[in-house]
């Protein structure tokens, strides 16, 4: 694996809203003040960073405490859920739901969700607890709620139906096609797009791009993951939103700074105010 060159700077200023700073992919890792400046040279200049255990989620929000242009949320993975027993989850959901009400830099809740992909059945009921858990705990302390989604389309929409969606939720690297988007944004989802957008096989995710109101589109690098068309395979950094943001402008037939801008306000509103 190889960090792809840097591309072309953006004409306004971005957030990228889902990336995991602490995580190194086969062994690579840029470090932090690396990550940061590189970022912000390209016009990246904000960043979620996304907790998905307990040591990470302590990580995001030390880390969110140290640099003014990161913010953090905290989570249980889907995938980390069923690791637990019972009383282990709930004791990790009660210091997420801690994390979550006593820091300032938290502005969301996530990534949490359901993923049906790599859970086997005897781990559903605990995803589908947890998913409830963060829900409220989202609810609760006035968080945006980030989702994580994998072959869990309809259940994700029935747990938001029943247990009532925050006020502001994000559908993190939106993988439906335009059928989907509509009811995500018909419940009011913010939809990030990663990488993932770019691919060639995926036309449905540019499809639903082009369906969902300029207010309601959000970008995100998920790094080290989901590297973005012509570097898929290679790791991945907030310093390659812009190489999603342009083919993003294209699929939508819009002035690259026009959509930068609404981006960059869009992720302001979807968690909870600028920072």
């Amino acid at each position: 694996m190889s960090f792809p060159p840097v591309p072309e700077p953006l004409p306004h200023p971005v957030v990228d809203n889902h990336t995991h700073l602490d995580i190194a992919r086969g062994g690579e890792h840029l470090p932090l003040d690396e990550a940061l400046a590189t970022a912000a040279s390209v016009g990246v200049t904000r960043l979620v960073q996304v907790g998905t255990d307990l040591a990470s989620s302590r990580w995001a929000v030390a880390t969110a405490a140290a640099h003014p242009q990161i913010v953090a949320a905290v989570a249980l993975h889907p995938n980390d859920a069923p690791l637990h027993s019972a009383a282990d989850l709930d004791a990790a959901l009660d210091e997420i739901d801690a994390l979550a009400g006593a820091h300032e830099r938290v502005r969301a809740v996530g990534e949490t969700g359901l993923d049906f992909f790599r859970t086997a059945e005897d781990g559903i009921a605990a995803q589908q607890h947890s998913f409830r858990r963060h829900i409220d705990i989202a609810k609760r302390h006035d968080r945006t709620l980030q989702i994580h989604d994998r072959d869990a389309h309809d259940a994700i929409l029935e747990t938001l139906d029943a247990e009532g969606a925050p006020e502001r939720w994000v559908m993190h690297c939106f993988s439906g096609d335009v059928s989907f988007a509509r009811r995500c944004l018909d419940r009011g989802a913010y939809l990030s797009f990663a990488g993932t957008v770019t691919f060639k096989n995926a036309p449905h995710l540019r499809e639903a791009l082009a369906l969902a109101p300029l207010s309601r589109i959000l970008v995100e690098t998920d790094a080290p993951f989901l590297t973005p068309h012509p570097y898929r395979g290679d790791t991945n950094s907030a310093y390659l939103i812009p190489v999603t943001l342009r083919l993003m402008a294209e699929a939508r037939g819009m002035d690259l700074s026009d959509l930068c801008a609404a981006v960059d306000a869009n992720t302001s509103t979807a968690f909870g105010g600028a920072w």
